[in-house]
């Protein structure tokens, strides 16, 4: 029998509510795994409430990604940091962008997960669009200050793919292998400590080093100071 939503929620609200149920169950048991049955329970319809809005199972899918995998807030601000040439601040913007949503809400990483191990070609397709922009805007931003002399001459593809891989390498420890976090550190810290140590890595010597110097600006964290003397 279908628990009933209420009046209150339109269809627009009914909607959001099947989404995120779908989102968690798919996150749980993977597309395979996961029945229209137990989105249904989980967003308190029916089933046939859910067809009235999904054609089917593979359409809910696809409208979680869709819905789930915007990046154009963490490209926004990585932009706008990118144009004052804030090298440290278009780190921070990525960095913080994919921290704080996937601590927010692990489902979609798990989902991604399963879809990997599933072979699943849609939620594969939205990965790679998703990730590929991020890792294209970062490519061109570092190809941009390599050209002007303040980076050292290095693949930018593979260096944007290596600075997104420590927040997600991070992220996978804690949100989905359980591992216990460091105490007493912020996000924040956590990504600035990222931040500092990567632009450490391909800034120029004798260049300018002011982009590294802002990496550890914002926030007194204890980490900052077993390092370079807190520069």
């Amino acid at each position: 029998m279908e628990r009933r939503l209420g009046d209150k929620l339109t269809a627009e609200g009914r909607r959001r509510r099947i989404l995120d149920a779908g989102l968690e169950c798919f996150s749980r048991k993977g597309f395979r795994g996961t029945t229209t049955k137990e989105i249904a329970e989980a967003a308190g319809c029916s089933e046939a409430t859910i067809f009235q809005h999904f054609a089917s199972k593979a359409a809910l899918y696809g409208a979680v990604l869709e819905a789930k995998t915007e990046v154009e807030e963490i490209l926004t601000k990585a932009a706008d940091a990118a144009a004052r040439k804030d090298d440290a601040g278009v780190l921070r913007a990525i960095g913080i962008g994919y921290l704080t949503r996937t601590e927010h809400d692990s489902s979609l990483m798990r989902l991604f997960i399963y879809s990997a191990l599933e072979g699943n070609e849609r939620a594969g397709r939205f990965f790679r669009s998703r990730v590929t922009r991020v890792h294209e805007f970062l490519s061109s931003y570092l190809q941009e200050r390599i050209t002007e002399g303040v980076f050292r001459p290095v693949d930018p593809l593979v260096t944007a793919r290596a600075c997104v891989g420590m927040v997600v390498y991070y992220l996978l420890l804690h949100e989905i292998f359980g591992v216990k976090r460091p105490p007493d550190i912020s996000s924040e810290q956590v990504i600035d400590t990222f931040v500092t140590l990567f632009l450490e890595g391909i800034t120029e010597r004798g260049g300018s080093g002011q982009e590294v110097r802002r990496a550890s600006t914002p926030s007194p964290a204890p980490l900052h100071h077993r390092g370079r003397g807190g520069g």
